[in-house]
């Protein structure tokens, strides 16, 4: 639910230009381990399913730099979840390994990472992120 929560914050901070953007994604990252870490400390625990932030910070890094058609949000969110729930790669090695709010955090970072770079791939090679219009100004 988280990552679906945050479709309406990628819209709006892409609407907000990419300096808001990127300048919310580094921010997160920091506020996010700190939360995380809170969390545990008073629960006990670890990476527990009420934490969403580290969703929302996967798929905001999933969406970087990406054009907010119906079809990008879709793929995106597909990859996003495929990447997050199968942990492949190096992916499930981190969630295992790290403790605490940066180990909370640091799967769903990686998660994100990788979707963003298939997604430029997509957006570079293919259509499949729908029209796009270029406006050239002089």
């Amino acid at each position: 639910m988280g990552t679906l929560a945050t479709i309406p914050i990628v819209i709006l901070l892409s609407k907000l230009g990419p300096l808001v953007y990127m300048g919310a994604v580094i921010l997160l990252l920091p506020v996010g381990i700190a939360a995380c870490e809170a969390y545990e400390r008073s629960k006990g625990g670890h990476d527990h399913k009420e934490i969403v932030i580290d969703e929302v910070l996967g798929f905001l890094i999933t969406m970087v730099w990406m054009p907010m058609t119906w079809q990008a949000i879709l793929i995106g969110f597909a990859l996003f979840r495929l990447l997050d729930i199968t942990k492949p790669l190096f992916i499930g090695y981190l969630d295992k390994k790290i403790q605490g709010g940066l180990g909370v955090m640091i799967d769903d970072v990686a998660a994100g990472i990788i979707a963003s770079l298939i997604m430029q791939v997509i957006y570079t090679q293919t259509n499949w992120l729908g029209s796009q219009i270029v406006v050239i100004s002089q």
